[in-house]
Order: structure tokens, then C-alpha cells, then sequence
């Protein structure tokens, strides 16, 4: 009963005045695939001291997500989906590692972690590649898939090939949430 009452008074203490859950109140550990009231990803940043090291903090970004809000990521769907709590901005660069491709299109990760498919998913689309593709070649010949991967301009400004994203993207086979793809950031 005590751990269930230490927990809430700690998941209380980090929402703001109006009861609004803020990047920058969050802890480092919690920070990244956060999403604020907002509606905003939370990304976890470096920055200089004026003593010349390194620390880090939780920025609000202006990558936007709609129809989730106050969501921090669990432990299990980051172990499922091959990530790191201590992974700085958001980036596809994980996406030509082909152990992470592998754990994202996983069925653990890609059944049960939403906000996580919907960030790399996206992600993926942004670099010109349809992930739900990726992992349809993936499961059938995993080499084919990180060739193609690297050859679609993700890791190369190679020509694309079948991965590449078409004009609607194919999210059916990767059972992707209802929600809508994050919104532009405002001019």
C-alpha cells in the first residue's frame, strides 16, 4: 500500500500547476517517447555547462502527436521495441541498425507499443520509407530488407527501391493506431 501511494505522489509530482504533464518537469529516465498534455513529443537533449561538461535535459519538441496525450512509455514496450531510455532527439538513424528493424517489426512491439510504431512509422515516411514494407521484407528475408533499406536514401542517397514509400502509405500491415500522423511544426 505504501509503494502504491509513493508512486502516485511521484507520477503527481511531475505534472505541472494545472495538473498538465510537461517535458521539462519530466526526469531524464522518463523523458524520451514521452508525449506531453500537450500533445507534443518529448525529446531528451545535451547541452554545455558553463564548467564544460555535458548534461542532459527533457525538451519539449515540436513534433506533435494527436489523439495521445500525457502518455510516458513503458518499460516493457521499450525493452519489446529494441530501445534505450537515454536516447538523445528523435532520429531515424536506428532504423538501418538491423537488430533495431527487427525488434520494431517484432510482434511484441509492433502488437502492444502504438506510440513507439507510430514514431518510427512516421519517421520511416518522413526518409521515403513505407516501415510496414520494411517489415514485410523483413520478415521474409531480413538482408533483402537492410539492402533495400540502405539503398532507399535512408543511409545512402542511393536510388529507392520497393520500401520507398508510395503516396498513401500502406500502414494495414503493420496495424497501425487510428491516429492521424504527427502534425507539421508550426511556422
Amino acid at each position: 500500500m505504501a509503494l502504491i501511494v509513493l508512486f502516485l505522489a511521484f507520477f503527481l509530482s511531475l505534472r505541472g500547476a494545472l495538473g498538465e504533464l510537461v517535458c521539462e518537469e519530466l526526469p531524464i529516465g522518463m523523458c524520451s517517447y514521452a508525449i506531453s498534455s500537450a500533445g507534443n513529443r518529448c525529446s531528451l537533449e545535451t547541452y554545455a555547462t558553463s564548467f564544460g561538461s555535458t548534461e542532459f535535459q527533457c525538451k519539449t519538441s515540436q513534433v506533435m502527436v494527436e489523439n495521445i496525450r500525457e502518455h510516458i512509455e513503458s518499460d516493457e514496450c521499450i525493452k519489446a521495441c529494441g530501445l534505450d531510455r537515454n536516447s538523445v532527439g528523435i532520429s531515424s538513424d536506428t532504423l538501418v541498425d538491423p537488430r533495431f528493424a527487427s525488434k520494431i517489426c517484432s510482434s511484441p512491439c509492433s502488437d502492444n507499443c502504438p506510440n513507439i510504431l507510430h514514431l518510427y512509422h512516421n519517421l520511416a515516411l518522413a526518409e521515403g520509407v513505407n516501415l510496414a514494407k520494411l517489415c514485410k521484407i523483413l520478415r521474409n528475408s531480413p538482408r533483402r530488407a537492410m539492402a533495400e533499406l540502405v539503398s532507399s536514401g535512408v543511409a545512402s542517397s542511393g536510388p529507392s527501391t520497393s520500401i520507398v514509400a508510395a503516396e498513401a502509405p500502406c500502414s494495414d500491415s503493420l496495424d497501425l493506431p487510428p491516429f492521424p500522423s504527427p502534425a507539421p511544426a508550426p511556422l
